[in-house]
């Protein structure tokens, strides 16, 4: 069954990319990525294969979140090992914040399309000494050329969800053969242990090491800006920050509408999960609220009730660290959530919706101890808000504290390999 399915993937997947690819070089041109090497997409550089280091180890990033996490764990195994990286993102905002923050011992290039004979001619270019997965994104040539090569590959920061297990469960015999070929797993809780196994995943290659994105050891904190701060004082100085982080369209205008309901004390600050949809979500806003949206990419004078939208990539960490209040998005009419990781490493309060199983178990033992709070209404929000605007010493104690087991995940992963 699996040799058939193979055989189907590596015959269709040339006349799906072919099919996709006017929507694919659109949204490419959209996020800034034309003209940004997209031969490398083909195995194809700029560069004489004789002038390449061998020996890298090669990290396999997505976008914007995986690429900061990479260069997180790069940075720290460089320190701790002297090695030298290849960052690999594979969309057009993930190869734009890897090129503006690598340091110049990280080669940074496209994924390859998950063409068998484009892998083969990256990882024999490349020679690296190991292929490190960034969270679970598993596609099958690399999986099996990198094997095939003899070369140790793994996942970092598995996390896998129950919604996950069950549907990649549903084809195990497909994804089993797959799985078995990861040499080692970083797992952040003992309990995506069992779901790993249950899905093909050998035993001796599960590893916990804890979550990279709640690790503070050695972590350069959010830090606050001068220019941000700038832009934020045109609002009014002593107005509090109440900023929506990674927010998907409808949450927008949900969200601003709810933090309105609070006064005009406040600050809302709005940022879209993608940068491109700064047009669609002021306008949903300005529609909603009535009020103008000022743009952190167009930054003009505000006005009194104006709004500031943030449409900016790879700048989130900063912000966050002006906050007074964090409101995750994709939790309230979005599922999923994301990462209430480096606000709580800034001391800042986290508010969630309902919709948070992307960073399950965490979120519910942060419930239980006090260190996030999740609502569901706008009136809930609001009300949350201005409790933690009076006092939210309490529920920051408590969100480190459970976060602090996740310290040295860092160099328990790169221990892995």
């Amino acid at each position: 069954m699996f040799r058939i399915a193979l055989i189907l993937y590596n015959l269709t997947l040339p006349v799906i990319a072919l099919l996709a690819a006017p929507a694919w070089l659109f949204k490419m041109i959209r996020r800034g990525g034309w003209g940004s090497g997209l031969s490398e997409r083909m195995g194809v550089y700029d560069r004489d294969p004789e002038f390449e280091k061998q020996g890298a180890v090669y990290l396999h990033a997505v976008s914007v979140g995986e690429v900061l996490l990479a260069l997180k764990l790069i940075e720290a195994w460089r320190a701790e090992t002297g090695d030298h990286f290849i960052l690999a993102p594979t969309t057009a905002t993930g190869m734009a914040v890897a090129r503006e923050k690598s340091p110049d011992y990280v080669r940074v290039i496209y994924a390859p399309v998950d063409f068998s004979c484009l892998i083969q001619r990256v990882l024999q270019r490349f020679a690296p000494r190991a292929v490190v997965l960034i969270e679970s994104e598993l596609w099958p040539q690399l999986l099996l050329q990198t094997k095939r090569l003899e070369i140790p590959i793994g996942v970092v920061n598995a996390r896998l969800s129950p919604r996950s297990e069950k549907r990649l469960h549903s084809l195990s015999s497909l994804v089993s053969p797959l799985i078995s070929n990861l040499d080692r797993i970083g797992l952040p809780e003992e309990a995506d242990r069992a779901r790993w196994q249950a899905i093909g995943a050998r035993p001796e290659a599960l590893h916990i090491t804890g979550n990279l994105k709640f690790d503070s050891e050695g972590a350069t904190c959010p830090r606050q800006r001068p220019e941000f701060a700038e832009m934020i004082h045109a609002f009014g100085a002593q107005k509090p920050v109440i900023m929506a982080v990674s927010t998907f369209p409808g949450e927008d205008e949900w969200l601003a509408e709810a933090f309105l309901q609070g006064g005009d004390t406040i600050l809302p600050i709005i940022v879209p999960r993608h940068a491109e949809r700064r047009v669609q979500a002021a306008q949903a806003i300005t529609a909603r609220t009535g009020r103008r949206v000022i743009l952190r990419s167009d930054f003009k004078k505000p006005e009194e009730g104006d709004l500031f939208l943030i449409d900016s990539t790879g700048e989130l960490r900063d912000w966050t660290a002006h906050a007074d209040v964090i409101v995750i998005g994709k939790s309230f009419l979005a599922k999923g959530g994301q990462n209430p990781g480096e606000a709580i490493q800034a001391a800042i309060p986290v508010i969630c919706g309902p919709h948070m199983a992307n960073f399950e178990p965490l979120v519910s033992e942060l419930e239980k101890a006090g260190g996030i709070q999740k609502v569901t209404t706008q009136s809930e929000l609001t009300l949350a808000i201005q409790a933690l605007l009076v006092d939210s010493v309490a529920q920051v104690t408590a969100a480190q504290a459970v976060t602090e087991k996740h310290r040295g995940a860092v160099a328990r992963t790169i221990a892995l390999f």
